[in-house]
């Protein structure tokens, strides 16, 4: 099983994206400092500003949400599940793209997290 940490501004406002928006399972939250939740063979850690994972590091940077490494989620039918999350107010960088192993797009958390929406080809 694969494990993905996303920091996050907002736990409770992530946690509800991914659970209502992508299908995840909520299966421990700690408050607001952190969550676990799961999609199929994937777990997320969705670490808050209270979380050990969101202290400075030792030269003063701050771990934050963004950026563009991103977890990859599939779906049988891209169109309709984008038609759907945008009806819902979700967030996205860009356009469906074709490639050659599938089509693909970019969303974004509530934190500013991208999720990569991915039908395989």
């Amino acid at each position: 099983m694969a494990r993905f940490r996303y920091i996050v501004h907002d736990v409770p406002a992530a946690v509800a994206f991914y659970a209502e928006m992508l299908g995840f399972t909520v299966e421990q939250q700690f408050g607001p400092a952190m969550a676990i939740l799961t999609r199929d063979d994937v777990t997320l850690w969705l670490a808050g500003p209270p979380a050990s994972a969101s202290r400075p590091m030792p030269d003063g940077a701050q771990p934050e949400p963004g950026g563009w490494n991103r977890i990859v989620l599939t779906f049988d039918d891209l169109e309709t599940t984008v038609a759907e999350l945008r009806a819902k107010g979700v967030t996205f960088r860009n356009d469906i793209l074709a490639g050659p192993g599938g089509r693909q797009i970019l969303c974004e958390d509530p934190c500013g997290n991208v999720v990569e929406l991915f039908e395989p080809a």
